[in-house]
């Protein structure tokens, strides 16, 4: 294999685990998924589905990180080996990763005031109320 070609998996496979665990994922999941369907179509529902067994992995292992890394990084140079023009690609895919190109996440701010007999319910993400 191009050692060049080497490198890229390595680095795309670490760069994969090391994302599993941050607001990033859906985008890096969506993105290595989209390289198998447009390369491999026929792996990648499996991928995807090896996606998220990894990262269930992962969040109960993070010592197992380097291992799950090694992993993909095997799959990725299997994938570039077989289709090299993908390089390109992926290339993108980690530029576009990369901690810079990722939106910063706005600060949320929520205000309220009640008068008299007023409620106000304020959520960040769910909420469940159950009053009678």
């Amino acid at each position: 294999m191009d050692p060049e070609l080497a490198t890229l998996a390595q680095s795309a496979a670490v760069t994969l685990v090391g994302l599993m665990a941050t607001d990033a994922w859906e985008r890096t999941r969506d993105g290595v998924v989209g390289l198998w369907l447009r390369a491999r179509p026929e792996r990648a529902d499996s991928v995807a589905a090896e996606l998220t067994t990894t990262r269930e992995d992962l969040s109960t292992d993070t010592a197992s990180e380097g291992e799950l890394a090694a992993e993909w990084q095997g799959r990725i140079r299997r994938l570039l080996t077989d289709q090299p023009q993908v390089a390109m690609e992926l290339r993108r895919l980690l530029d576009e990763l990369a901690p810079g190109a990722l939106p910063a996440v706005a600060p949320v701010s929520q205000r309220a005031t009640a008068d008299g007999h007023s409620r106000i319910y304020q959520a960040g993400r769910d909420q469940h109320i159950s009053e009678r």
